[in-house]
Protein backbone atom coordinates (compact mmCIF):
# COMPACT_ATOMS: atom_id res chain seq x y z
CA UNK A 1 0.00 0.00 0.00
CA UNK A 2 1.41 3.37 -1.00
CA UNK A 3 1.39 6.53 1.10
CA UNK A 4 -0.33 9.46 -0.58
CA UNK A 5 1.65 12.67 -0.95
CA UNK A 6 1.17 16.19 -2.28
CA UNK A 7 3.69 18.67 -3.67
CA UNK A 8 3.23 22.41 -3.22
CA UNK A 9 5.28 24.33 -5.77
CA UNK A 10 5.04 23.70 -9.51
CA UNK A 11 8.49 25.06 -10.37
CA UNK A 12 11.65 23.12 -11.20
CA UNK A 13 12.11 21.47 -7.80
CA UNK A 14 8.49 20.45 -7.35
CA UNK A 15 8.21 19.11 -10.89
CA UNK A 16 11.45 17.13 -10.65
CA UNK A 17 10.28 15.67 -7.34
CA UNK A 18 6.99 14.63 -8.95
CA UNK A 19 8.84 12.71 -11.67
CA UNK A 20 11.10 11.06 -9.11
CA UNK A 21 8.15 9.81 -7.08
CA UNK A 22 6.36 8.51 -10.16
CA UNK A 23 9.42 6.81 -11.64
CA UNK A 24 11.38 5.67 -8.59
CA UNK A 25 9.20 5.19 -5.53
CA UNK A 26 7.35 1.99 -4.67
CA UNK A 27 6.04 3.38 -1.39
CA UNK A 28 4.78 6.86 -2.37
CA UNK A 29 1.99 8.10 -4.62
CA UNK A 30 1.33 11.63 -5.89
CA UNK A 31 -2.24 12.52 -4.97
CA UNK A 32 -2.04 16.28 -5.65
CA UNK A 33 0.26 18.76 -7.35
CA UNK A 34 -0.15 22.39 -6.30
CA UNK A 35 0.92 25.70 -7.82
CA UNK A 36 -0.19 29.31 -8.12
CA UNK A 37 0.46 29.83 -11.83
CA UNK A 38 -2.14 28.01 -13.95
CA UNK A 39 0.18 28.34 -16.96
CA UNK A 40 3.19 26.71 -15.32
CA UNK A 41 4.90 23.83 -17.11
CA UNK A 42 4.79 21.77 -13.93
CA UNK A 43 1.00 21.91 -13.61
CA UNK A 44 0.61 21.13 -17.30
CA UNK A 45 2.86 18.08 -17.04
CA UNK A 46 1.09 16.85 -13.90
CA UNK A 47 -2.27 17.12 -15.64
CA UNK A 48 -1.00 15.13 -18.63
CA UNK A 49 0.17 12.43 -16.23
CA UNK A 50 -3.25 12.25 -14.60
CA UNK A 51 -2.16 13.82 -11.32
CA UNK A 52 -4.89 15.97 -9.68
CA UNK A 53 -3.82 19.63 -9.70
CA UNK A 54 -4.80 23.04 -8.36
CA UNK A 55 -3.46 26.50 -9.16
CA UNK A 56 -4.94 27.97 -5.97
CA UNK A 57 -1.99 27.31 -3.68
CA UNK A 58 -2.25 25.69 -0.27
CA UNK A 59 -5.85 26.84 0.15
CA UNK A 60 -6.69 25.03 -3.07
CA UNK A 61 -4.96 21.90 -1.77
CA UNK A 62 -7.01 21.91 1.43
CA UNK A 63 -10.19 22.22 -0.63
CA UNK A 64 -9.36 19.24 -2.88
CA UNK A 65 -11.30 16.00 -2.25
CA UNK A 66 -7.98 14.11 -2.17
CA UNK A 67 -6.66 16.17 0.73
CA UNK A 68 -8.07 14.01 3.51
CA UNK A 69 -6.15 10.94 2.36
CA UNK A 70 -2.80 12.72 1.97
CA UNK A 71 -0.24 11.92 4.66
CA UNK A 72 2.93 13.68 3.50
CA UNK A 73 3.21 17.13 1.90
CA UNK A 74 6.34 18.47 0.24
CA UNK A 75 6.76 22.24 0.14
CA UNK A 76 8.92 23.35 -2.79
CA UNK A 77 7.97 27.03 -2.80
CA UNK A 78 10.00 29.68 -0.95
CA UNK A 79 10.97 30.45 2.62
CA UNK A 80 8.29 33.11 3.00
CA UNK A 81 5.59 30.98 1.38
CA UNK A 82 6.41 28.00 3.60
CA UNK A 83 5.65 30.00 6.74
CA UNK A 84 2.17 30.66 5.35
CA UNK A 85 1.68 27.12 4.09
CA UNK A 86 2.76 25.56 7.37
CA UNK A 87 0.33 27.77 9.29
CA UNK A 88 -2.58 26.80 7.01
CA UNK A 89 -1.74 23.09 7.23
CA UNK A 90 -0.99 22.95 10.96
CA UNK A 91 -4.54 22.05 12.11
CA UNK A 92 -4.62 19.00 9.84
CA UNK A 93 -1.69 17.08 11.31
CA UNK A 94 0.03 16.29 8.00
CA UNK A 95 3.74 15.53 7.79
CA UNK A 96 5.58 18.40 6.05
CA UNK A 97 8.89 18.06 4.22
CA UNK A 98 10.19 21.58 3.64
CA UNK A 99 12.53 22.07 0.66
CA UNK A 100 12.85 25.82 1.31
CA UNK A 101 15.31 27.56 3.66
CA UNK A 102 12.46 28.48 6.06
CA UNK A 103 13.72 26.04 8.70
CA UNK A 104 10.60 26.00 10.85
CA UNK A 105 11.26 22.38 11.74
CA UNK A 106 14.50 20.53 12.46
CA UNK A 107 17.16 20.20 9.78
CA UNK A 108 17.39 16.76 8.20
CA UNK A 109 20.25 15.38 6.11
CA UNK A 110 19.39 11.71 5.49
CA UNK A 111 22.79 10.12 6.10
CA UNK A 112 23.52 12.31 9.12
CA UNK A 113 20.39 12.51 11.27
CA UNK A 114 17.22 11.17 9.66
CA UNK A 115 16.77 8.66 12.49
CA UNK A 116 16.75 11.48 15.04
CA UNK A 117 13.68 13.16 13.53
CA UNK A 118 11.61 10.17 12.43
CA UNK A 119 8.51 11.47 14.24
CA UNK A 120 8.81 15.20 13.49
CA UNK A 121 5.84 16.78 11.70
CA UNK A 122 7.78 19.47 9.82
CA UNK A 123 11.34 18.70 8.75
CA UNK A 124 13.60 21.02 6.80
CA UNK A 125 15.85 19.80 4.01
CA UNK A 126 18.35 22.64 4.61
CA UNK A 127 19.64 23.68 1.15
CA UNK A 128 21.24 22.04 -1.86
CA UNK A 129 24.66 23.11 -0.60
CA UNK A 130 23.83 21.71 2.82
CA UNK A 131 22.68 18.36 1.45
CA UNK A 132 25.91 18.08 -0.55
CA UNK A 133 28.40 19.17 2.10
CA UNK A 134 27.00 18.47 5.56
CA UNK A 135 27.44 14.69 5.12
CA UNK A 136 31.18 15.31 4.76
CA UNK A 137 31.37 17.55 7.83
CA UNK A 138 29.35 15.00 9.82
CA UNK A 139 31.64 12.19 8.67
CA UNK A 140 34.75 14.04 9.83
CA UNK A 141 33.19 15.14 13.12
CA UNK A 142 32.40 11.49 13.81
CA UNK A 143 36.14 10.83 13.87
CA UNK A 144 37.65 14.04 15.35
CA UNK A 145 36.18 17.30 16.70
CA UNK A 146 35.60 19.87 13.95
CA UNK A 147 36.48 23.40 15.09
CA UNK A 148 35.53 25.18 11.87
CA UNK A 149 33.78 24.15 8.66
CA UNK A 150 33.33 26.29 5.57
CA UNK A 151 31.36 25.15 2.55
CA UNK A 152 31.33 26.73 -0.89
CA UNK A 153 28.53 25.66 -3.24
CA UNK A 154 29.03 26.61 -6.89
CA UNK A 155 26.01 26.10 -9.12
CA UNK A 156 25.07 26.98 -12.68
CA UNK A 157 23.30 30.31 -12.82
CA UNK A 158 20.73 28.72 -15.14
CA UNK A 159 19.76 26.23 -12.41
CA UNK A 160 18.92 28.98 -9.91
CA UNK A 161 15.26 29.87 -10.29
CA UNK A 162 13.35 32.80 -8.77
CA UNK A 163 12.93 31.01 -5.45
CA UNK A 164 16.65 30.38 -5.05
CA UNK A 165 17.57 33.93 -6.04
CA UNK A 166 15.02 35.40 -3.64
CA UNK A 167 16.40 33.34 -0.77
CA UNK A 168 20.18 33.79 -1.07
CA UNK A 169 20.48 35.25 2.43
CA UNK A 170 18.35 32.47 3.89
CA UNK A 171 20.45 29.95 1.95
CA UNK A 172 23.73 31.02 3.53
CA UNK A 173 22.29 31.47 7.02
CA UNK A 174 20.39 28.19 7.03
CA UNK A 175 23.32 26.23 5.63
CA UNK A 176 25.80 27.68 8.12
CA UNK A 177 23.52 26.82 11.06
CA UNK A 178 22.99 23.29 9.77
CA UNK A 179 26.74 22.81 9.29
CA UNK A 180 26.96 23.36 13.03
CA UNK A 181 23.78 21.65 14.25
CA UNK A 182 23.83 18.62 11.94
CA UNK A 183 27.43 18.52 10.77
CA UNK A 184 28.82 18.96 14.25
CA UNK A 185 31.16 21.88 13.55
CA UNK A 186 31.81 24.31 16.39
CA UNK A 187 31.61 27.14 13.86
CA UNK A 188 30.19 27.03 10.34
CA UNK A 189 30.21 29.29 7.29
CA UNK A 190 28.44 28.92 3.93
CA UNK A 191 29.02 30.59 0.57
CA UNK A 192 27.01 30.18 -2.64
CA UNK A 193 28.29 31.08 -6.09
CA UNK A 194 26.01 31.40 -9.12
CA UNK A 195 28.29 30.71 -12.07
CA UNK A 196 27.11 32.10 -15.45
CA UNK A 197 29.49 29.91 -17.50
CA UNK A 198 28.30 28.48 -20.81
CA UNK A 199 27.78 25.63 -21.20
CA UNK A 200 26.39 25.48 -17.64
CA UNK A 201 28.65 23.86 -15.07
CA UNK A 202 27.74 20.82 -12.99
CA UNK A 203 27.36 21.61 -9.30
CA UNK A 204 30.70 21.74 -7.47
CA UNK A 205 31.10 21.90 -3.70
CA UNK A 206 34.17 22.52 -1.59
CA UNK A 207 34.26 21.55 2.08
CA UNK A 208 37.04 23.06 4.19
CA UNK A 209 37.33 21.74 7.73
CA UNK A 210 39.84 22.67 10.44
CA UNK A 211 40.61 20.18 13.20
CA UNK A 212 43.46 19.65 15.66
CA UNK A 213 46.67 18.40 14.05
CA UNK A 214 46.13 14.85 12.79
CA UNK A 215 48.58 11.94 12.86
CA UNK A 216 48.77 9.33 10.12
CA UNK A 217 46.33 7.00 11.86
CA UNK A 218 43.73 9.75 12.18
CA UNK A 219 44.21 10.79 8.56
CA UNK A 220 43.52 7.23 7.48
CA UNK A 221 40.42 7.09 9.69
CA UNK A 222 39.04 10.38 8.35
CA UNK A 223 39.72 9.32 4.76
CA UNK A 224 37.92 6.01 5.24
CA UNK A 225 34.88 7.64 6.82
CA UNK A 226 34.58 10.35 4.16
CA UNK A 227 34.78 7.75 1.38
CA UNK A 228 32.13 5.65 3.13
CA UNK A 229 29.90 8.70 3.51
CA UNK A 230 30.20 9.57 -0.17
CA UNK A 231 29.11 6.02 -1.00
CA UNK A 232 26.12 6.32 1.33
CA UNK A 233 24.95 9.58 -0.22
CA UNK A 234 25.41 8.23 -3.74
CA UNK A 235 22.90 5.48 -2.94
CA UNK A 236 20.12 8.06 -3.26
CA UNK A 237 22.00 10.68 -5.34
CA UNK A 238 23.78 8.65 -8.04
CA UNK A 239 25.57 11.72 -9.43
CA UNK A 240 27.26 12.52 -6.08
CA UNK A 241 31.01 11.88 -6.12
CA UNK A 242 34.45 13.06 -5.03
CA UNK A 243 36.12 15.23 -7.65
CA UNK A 244 39.66 14.48 -6.45
CA UNK A 245 41.55 13.06 -3.49
CA UNK A 246 40.93 14.49 -0.03
CA UNK A 247 43.64 17.00 0.92
CA UNK A 248 45.28 17.28 4.35
CA UNK A 249 47.43 20.34 5.10
CA UNK A 250 49.07 21.53 8.33
CA UNK A 251 47.96 24.89 9.73
CA UNK A 252 49.29 26.97 12.63
CA UNK A 253 47.98 29.74 14.88
CA UNK A 254 47.36 31.95 11.83
CA UNK A 255 43.90 30.35 11.55
CA UNK A 256 43.05 30.97 15.22
CA UNK A 257 40.66 33.73 14.13
CA UNK A 258 38.40 31.03 12.68
CA UNK A 259 38.52 28.81 15.76
CA UNK A 260 36.39 29.30 18.88
CA UNK A 261 38.73 30.64 21.56
CA UNK A 262 38.12 27.83 24.06
CA UNK A 263 39.46 25.15 21.68
CA UNK A 264 42.43 26.96 20.15
CA UNK A 265 45.62 24.91 20.16
CA UNK A 266 47.80 26.59 17.52
CA UNK A 267 48.38 23.32 15.67
CA UNK A 268 45.72 22.24 13.20
CA UNK A 269 45.05 20.24 10.08
CA UNK A 270 42.99 21.67 7.23
CA UNK A 271 40.94 19.01 5.44
CA UNK A 272 39.66 19.95 1.98
CA UNK A 273 37.14 17.86 0.09
CA UNK A 274 36.05 18.58 -3.48
CA UNK A 275 32.68 17.25 -4.61
CA UNK A 276 30.65 17.15 -7.80
CA UNK A 277 26.90 16.58 -8.08
CA UNK A 278 25.41 15.70 -11.46
CA UNK A 279 21.65 15.61 -11.84
CA UNK A 280 19.75 12.46 -12.84
CA UNK A 281 17.88 14.41 -15.56
CA UNK A 282 14.42 13.17 -14.60
CA UNK A 283 13.03 16.60 -15.42
CA UNK A 284 15.97 18.97 -15.09
CA UNK A 285 19.22 18.97 -17.10
CA UNK A 286 22.25 17.11 -15.79
CA UNK A 287 23.97 20.33 -14.70
CA UNK A 288 21.18 21.04 -12.18
CA UNK A 289 22.67 18.72 -9.58
CA UNK A 290 21.90 21.32 -6.92
CA UNK A 291 18.18 20.77 -7.46
CA UNK A 292 18.52 17.02 -7.96
CA UNK A 293 20.19 16.50 -4.59
CA UNK A 294 17.36 18.36 -2.84
CA UNK A 295 14.62 16.32 -4.45
CA UNK A 296 16.55 13.08 -3.99
CA UNK A 297 17.11 13.77 -0.29
CA UNK A 298 13.46 14.74 0.20
CA UNK A 299 12.37 11.53 -1.51
CA UNK A 300 14.63 9.49 0.77
CA UNK A 301 13.11 11.15 3.85
CA UNK A 302 9.51 10.63 2.69
CA UNK A 303 10.16 6.98 1.87
CA UNK A 304 11.68 6.47 5.30
CA UNK A 305 8.59 8.03 6.90
CA UNK A 306 6.30 5.87 4.79
CA UNK A 307 8.19 2.62 5.22
CA UNK A 308 8.50 3.01 8.98
CA UNK A 309 4.77 3.60 9.33
CA UNK A 310 5.40 7.04 10.82
CA UNK A 311 3.31 9.00 8.33
CA UNK A 312 0.44 10.81 9.96
CA UNK A 313 -3.06 9.58 9.24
Amino acid sequence: MTVKTAIIGSGNIGTDLMFKIIRLSASLEIAAFVGIDPESDGLARASRLGVPTTADGVEGLVAMPQFEDIDIIFDATSAGAHHHNAQVLKPFGKRLIDLTPAAIGPYVVPVANLHTHSTAHNVNMVTCGGQATIPIVAAISGVVPVHYAEIVASIASKSAGPGTRANIDEFTETTARAVEQVGGAARGKAIIILNPAEPPMIMRDTVIVIVDRLDDRQIDAVTAEVLAQVARVSEYVPGYRLKQNIQFDDEDESVNILIPEKVRSGEYTRITTFLEVAGAAHYLPEYAGNLDIMTSAALRVAEAFAESGKAAT
